[in-house]
């Protein structure tokens, strides 16, 4: 019979920031496949878990996956961690878990500290709706497109940033999103010099210019004003007469009494002034 994969939270900085189902857990599996054996150590040893360690990280998993998949066929419990936080969030974990699934591998995750979370809670933004990132993407054709998709977002959104990148970033997201535009940085989150600095991009830009960063950084920043938005892109409709907007629509296509609807809701009047007009 099959074991099971546990998917185990671990601390993001302060040590006590864990559940005891995941320290039962790690002390009953029978491996635990961590990030960094190094630093996974330091917390099984305050502990006092004697639980053999494996590594699994971004630069074996491919060839790792399938052993630790052919141990759990073959009956045993493997506990997974990630350096910080909770597993299969920006980093390799995922794979592991859906080489799981394809094998009939029974997976279960225990919840604990996450410091996309930690962050969102601190920043003070609106929380119903927000997007995750995680970090900026190296490629230099995926990142503009990330970045541009900020500009009309109307919903949080979290980034994680290493201490020497992290004003880059922030002059990336300034020229892209504007100075106006608010924004959280958070770091070193439940650790003794924990912070969250609060403001408008252009005013933590300038902070830290004169700053250097260091430590651990999470960035939430504000979502698009959505009336701005809409404002904006009626104006733009606005901008082409009558026939120039209903022509948009015909030339794809559109019925014209669908076109004539459309072309009342990008203007914001009612279908019957489009009509009355158009005649």
């Amino acid at each position: 019979m099959a074991g099971m994969l546990y998917l185990c939270a671990t601390p993001i900085g302060n040590l006590e920031d864990i559940t005891l189902r995941v320290l039962r857990t790690l002390k009953e599996a029978d491996i635990i496949a961590a990030e960094d054996t190094r630093q996974t150590r330091k917390l099984l040893n305050h502990y006092e878990i004697k639980t053999p360690l494996t590594s699994y990280h971004e630069h074996n998993k491919y060839e790792k996956t399938p052993v630790l998949v052919g141990r759990l066929l073959a009956g045993e419990n493997i506990a997974l961690v990630t350096d910080a936080g909770t597993p299969a969030i920006s980093d390799p974990g995922e794979e592991l878990v859906r080489a799981c699934y394809d094998a009939g591998i029974a997976v279960t995750s225990l919840p604990g500290a996450a410091a996309v979370i930690t962050a969102l809670t601190l920043s003070g933004m609106k929380a119903r709706r927000f997007t995750y990132e995680g970090f900026l993407p190296t490629d230099k054709k995926e990142r503009p497109a990330v970045l541009q998709r900020l500009a009309g977002t109307t919903c949080t959104t979290v980034f994680y940033e290493a201490p020497h990148r992290l004003l880059k970033t922030l002059q990336l997201f300034l020229e892209t999103v504007g100075g106006e535009r608010r924004i959280a940085v958070c770091k070193e989150l439940t650790k003794k010099h924990e912070a969250a600095l609060h403001g408008t991009l252009q005013e933590i830009v300038d902070y830290f210019s004169e700053h250097e960063p260091r430590g651990e950084f999470v960035i939430i920043l504000e979502g698009a004003d959505a009336k701005a938005i809409l404002q904006e892109e009626r104006e733009r409709w606005c901008a082409l007469s009558l026939e120039e907007h209903m022509e948009h629509y015909l030339s794809q296509g559109m019925p014209k009494k669908d076109a004539m609807k459309q072309v009342a809701t990008d203007r914001g009047v009612s279908k019957r002034d489009v009509y009355n007009a158009l005649l």
